[in-house]
């Protein structure tokens, strides 16, 4: 059993078929140990299906997923988690997250908290957390379970979208930032500072992305499809970079958001009315 989520974890949003299979094996073999799913993703059958076929036991692999928002109502939300484990094939997942919080607060988040501890007393989910809250939500959402009960808030996090205030508070409440789109969907790859120190290492501005993140102590979950990917992506965090080259990250944030749908909070970032 895994206290500690492997990092990093290999993320399959937008991953299906065949194309899902191939990436999470190869995953597996590279040696990641920490698969990301959702509801959303509409794929967590086949990334059962994935891990069930390869040769990594299933608790050698830590595994999340995450509740849809229009299943926060407390009994839909059980109900939902009981199918999500019949998709992934297991009776329980490492990681159990609320994927965004509920718009306008349509359902009460005492409501969809105190049934996601539920879920993970009833043994279905080790580990509780959420995705995409801000810093008065998670404010909130411990006021509602306690100190140390949420594992991760899983937050947008890269190059142009650094999120210090919001990181800043995870870890004063410890809670472990879990950075998604850690490569801004791929244009990092066209950052001519990131370019340069990826030259200086003999390595990609990809790899250095998760160096940064890495160095930072976050959590990530990198996707890729193809198997060299997959695996210089874990081969990053073998990568240290100098404090100066930390430094020249740092100066490319640009509150760059990707993931922002029309259901998404007020984010910390923006300017009220923005």
């Amino acid at each position: 059993m895994h206290n500690d989520a492997p990092n990093p974890g290999f993320g399959t949003f937008r991953l299906e078929g065949d194309t899902l299979t191939k990436s999470i094996h190869a995953a597996l073999e590279a040696g990641y140990r920490h698969i990301d799913t959702a509801q959303f993703y509409d794929n967590e059958a086949g990334v059962g299906k994935a891990i069930a076929s390869s040769s990594v036991p299933r608790e050698e692999i830590f595994l999340t997923t995450k509740v849809w928002f229009d299943k926060l109502e407390p009994a839909a939300l059980k109900a939902s988690v009981d199918e999500s484990l019949e998709k992934l094939g297991t009776d329980y997942v490492d990681l159990l997250l609320i994927h965004w919080p509920s718009p306008d607060d349509a359902v009460p988040m005492a409501d969809y908290l105190t049934a996601l501890k539920e879920v993970k007393q009833a043994g279905k989910a080790r580990h509780i957390g959420v995705s995409n809250f801000t810093i008065a939500q998670l404010d909130e959402a411990v006021d509602i379970l306690g100190a140390g009960e949420i594992f991760t808030n899983q937050i947008e996090v890269h190059p142009f979208l650094q999120n210090r205030r919001l990181v800043q508070h995870c870890e004063k409440l410890g809670i472990k930032v879990t950075a998604f789109m850690p490569l801004a969907v791929g244009k990092v790859l066209d950052e001519p500072a990131l370019q340069r120190i990826a030259d200086a290492h003999g390595a990609s501005p990809a790899q250095v992305t998760l160096a940064w993140i890495h160095q930072l102590g976050y959590l990530t979950i990198p996707s890729s499809t193809k198997a060299r990917n997959i695996q210089s992506n874990i081969d990053a965090f073998k990568l240290t970079l100098s404090e100066s080259e930390m430094a020249q990250i740092a100066e490319l944030d640009r509150h760059e958001r990707i993931a922002n749908p029309d259901f998404a909070p007020q984010w910390d970032d923006q300017p009220l009315g923005g």
